[in-house]
This record gives structure tokens, sequence and C-alpha cells, in this order.
């Protein structure tokens, strides 16, 4: 049985021995209808969410993962879980929105909806499923979690559709997104997190949210409002400026965190032993800030977490550090 070929866009269609031209295979037949959801979902950027889980690592309750902490284990993933849902409604809405204009950018016309792959309808009923029942099982979870991920997609919708264009709000609506999903891991498992977490994680999604605006205006130059019409607000001597206050502030206040939390077990309060993490995020900071300015990188942050290894291993290293020292001197 003959096969018809779909021509790439740009290219004329291939035309049988008869001179006619062949139906085009559906897309479908390549590519399964929940794969293209999928992708059109965006699981790369799920990995922001791992920070719910420092209200399960901070508020000390990983000592009995397989006895009483296990509740918090549980509702820990399921607010993950939770949060990537509602993420992923957030990208679908903003490709059924801008799937038109996204098909003149060579960065984002193989998007799914973009390319046309996936039915703009799929997607609608996609969401709409998906965000009444993430919404009912976050209130299962508990309402104050509900309440949480309401004001992240608003967030994000007023974001998308307009509050993006308005500078330096731009950067702090980025921000806020770290800073709520720190604040969901911790209202999902009920526990009290302290002040310092939010401060560092507001700080530190400034210092990567300023980064992605300056490697936006190093890669794009002169085209740069063309992308990005708030990018003809920012110059490099604006955001590093910016970058100057917010990296010594999040150094400082991640500093004073280590020795002046009150939920920190008393014998690192004591000792100070919490201040060896303190090299880890110097060098992440700097690390990243390198990559920026000398790789031309930085635009999407969570790639750069996975494919620049040495970052990689310094969050690692971060990560096992801090827990060890949590949890050994928390007995």
């Amino acid at each position: 049985m003959q096969t018809s070929v779909q021509p790439k866009p740009g290219e004329a269609s291939p035309v049988k021995k008869d001179g006619s031209e062949p139906s085009p295979v559906p897309v479908s037949r390549k590519r399964p209808v929940p794969l293209l959801l999928l992708q059109a979902m965006r699981p790369v950027q799920w990995a922001k969410n791992v920070l719910l889980f420092a209200g399960l690592l901070f508020a000390l309750k990983f000592t009995d993962p397989f006895g009483k902490d296990t509740v918090y284990i549980v509702k820990a993933f399921e607010g993950f879980v939770l949060f990537c849902l509602f993420s992923s409604i957030i990208y679908l809405i903003n490709d059924l929105r801008d799937r038109e204009r996204d098909r003149l950018n060579p960065r984002t016309a193989k998007r799914p909806l973009a390319s046309g792959a996936l039915k703009p309808s799929i997607a609608v009923v996609a969401v709409a499923i998906m965000l009444p029942v993430g919404f009912i099982l976050a209130w299962m979870l508990s309402p104050w979690f509900a309440l949480v991920g309401a004001v992240y997609i608003a967030k994000d919708l007023g974001y998308s559709y307009g509050l993006k264009h308005v500078v330096i709000i731009d950067v702090f609506l980025i921000a806020a997104g770290f800073t709520l999903r720190a604040v969901a891991g911790a209202v999902a498992i009920g526990v009290d997190i302290s002040p310092w977490l939010y401060v560092v994680t507001t700080l530190g999604a400034l210092f990567l949210a300023l980064n992605k605006r300056k490697h936006e205006i190093l890669l794009l130059n002169a085209d740069a409002s063309s992308h990005r019409k708030v990018l003809d607000e920012y110059s490099p001597a604006l955001i590093e400026e910016m970058l100057a206050v917010v990296t010594a502030t999040t150094v400082i206040a991640y500093a004073l965190y280590t020795f002046t939390a009150e939920n920190l077990p008393k014998a690192l309060r004591e000792n100070h032993l919490m201040m060896l993490t303190v090299p880890f995020v110097l060098y992440g900071i700097f690390r990243y800030l390198y990559l920026v300015y000398q790789k031309d990188v930085g635009s999407t942050p969570e790639e750069v977490w996975f494919r620049d290894k040495p970052l990689l291993v310094c969050i690692i290293l971060w990560g096992t550090t801090s827990a060890a020292l949590l949890y050994v001197f928390s007995r």
C-alpha cells in the first residue's frame, strides 16, 4: 500500500506519478496524541517543582522515612505532582494563545500546537479536565495548598496576558513562581518554615530571572525588542547593577540563615557547621554567572542545571551536605 509523505514547512507537496497530490498523513500516525500532549505540557520544566521538597528537607521531616515521616513524604510527592499539573496547564494555555506567533519563531515552531501536530481542540479539552481535577485534588491535600496553587496560576496568567511587558514587575513575577513553590511545599505537609527559606528563595529566583534577561539581551542584541518587548526597557548596565545588589544580598542572606535560623538543630546553631554549605552556594552563583557571560547560556535555567556538569555536581553536593548536617545533628 502506498503511503503519502507530509511535506516539511516551506516545501512543496510531493506529487504522485499521475500528477495528483497525495493526502497528508495525519500527524497522530507518527506520534500518538498522548505523547504530543505530554510534550506540549513541557515535562522538562517540572524540574523547577523539586523546590516543593525544600519544606520536607528543612523541616526535618525525613528522619524516619518508613515510619512517622511517611505521611509527610507522600504529601510532598502529591504536592509535587499537582504543581507539575498546574504548570503544564499554564503552558498549554500559553501555547494555545501564542501558536500563530510561535510558528514564526524557529525556537518555538516545533512545539506541538504551533506546528499543527496537536489539534487546539484537544489541548482545550485537556485544560478543561485538568484544571478542575487539579484543584479538587489540591483541596483534598490542603485548602491552603489549593489557595497557593490558585495564586500561582493567577500570577502566571497575569504574566502571560500583559504583566510580562512591565519592566521590573516581570522579573519579580518570575521570582514569585519559585517562592510560591517553596510555600506550597510547606503547606502541603503542614509545617512552619523559617522565613529565611522564603527570603533566600526569592533572592535566588531574582538572580535567575535577571540573568535570564541578561542572556536574552546579550544573545539577541538589536533584535531583543522583537523577541520580547520589555527588553527595550532594560540595558546590560541596568541589569548588571540589579545583579550586583541581588547577588550580594543572596549570599549574605544565605550565610545569615546558616547560623541564625531558629529551625536549625541546636547543635548546628552552636557549632555553625551549616556554614560549610556556603562555598557551594558561592560556587553555584559564580558558575552560573560564568555560563551567562562567557558561554551565552541562561535563558532556560532548568536546562542549564542539567546540562552543565560542574553546576549539577555543585547542586548535588550542596543538597547532600545540607541534608547530612541537618539530619545528623537533629538526633
